[in-house]
């Protein structure tokens, strides 16, 4: 192990620590008391129009066509060539959230609704292209499975995090689940609404939509590239040996 490698093993067990450690507290509560009282303002095909878009993007991630990159995996990078490539990645796909989020924002409700699948496509289009960036090829169904849990712990509530963060970190070390078809789809769902929820239903409000969706996506674009670049980094130290 190179100094780099040292360097990033210490600061991924430090970022580790303060990631498993953090508590849902008063800012959490205060947000779902006023996500609760959204809901009540806001049309039930919005929270549809998310269900719809989750349960379609695990069907299209298991079958992995829409999302698979063009280049293969680059095996032959150096970890510091990784995350340097891996930085400029998320850049460029913020951007792409944030422009996206503005122009739908800018339609009101129903241009809103659109959002919704949308960006999940943009981020698993990034958590693909960023599997293929430390070597790991989404051709396998197993790696598909597994952007999928790193998806869902970028998103994951103070109370499941740890739970769904053991079967990432232990993923090739038998943590995986038995088949594709036991990924708990619909807890995904609930977690991944609560997680987006007061940002995404702020885009809606007339007026202010297209400020907020570019605000709103690339700050959740910005919190599951934090997630998934070092859940990658783990991986291909540990495949290093």
């Amino acid at each position: 192990m190179n100094a780099y490698e040292s360097l990033s093993l210490m600061e991924l067990k430090q970022w580790e620590k303060q990631f498993l450690g953090a508590k849902g507290g008063m800012l959490e509560q205060w947000t779902r008391s006023v996500q609760n009282r959204m809901y009540r303002l806001v049309p039930p095909r919005v929270d549809a129009a998310l269900t719809a878009a989750v349960k379609g993007m695990v069907r299209t991630v298991m079958t992995g066509i829409d999302f698979m990159p063009k280049d293969p995996p680059k095996r032959w990078l150096t970890l510091k060539e990784r995350d340097g490539e891996a930085a400029r990645l998320l850049d460029r796909y913020k951007k792409i959230a944030a422009a996206e989020g503005a122009g739908t924002g800018a339609g009101g409700i129903m241009l809103g609704l659109v959002d919704f699948p949308a960006l999940i496509a943009i981020k698993m289009r990034f958590l693909f292209e960023l599997a293929h960036l430390y070597g790991f090829d989404t051709r396998d169904r197993g790696e598909r499975l597994f952007a999928l849990h790193v998806f869902q712990l970028a998103f994951s509530s103070a109370n499941k995090r740890r739970e769904v963060y053991e079967r990432v970190r232990n993923w090739d070390k038998g943590g995986r689940p038995p088949s594709p078809e036991a990924f708990p789809w619909d807890t995904f769902q609930r977690e991944y609404r609560d997680a987006i929820d007061f940002r995404k239903m702020l885009q809606l409000l007339p007026g202010i939509g297209a400020v907020v969706g570019a605000w709103a996506n690339y700050g959740l674009l910005e919190e599951l590239g934090g997630v998934a670049i070092r859940c990658y980094r783990w991986r291909r130290l540990e495949a290093q040996g």
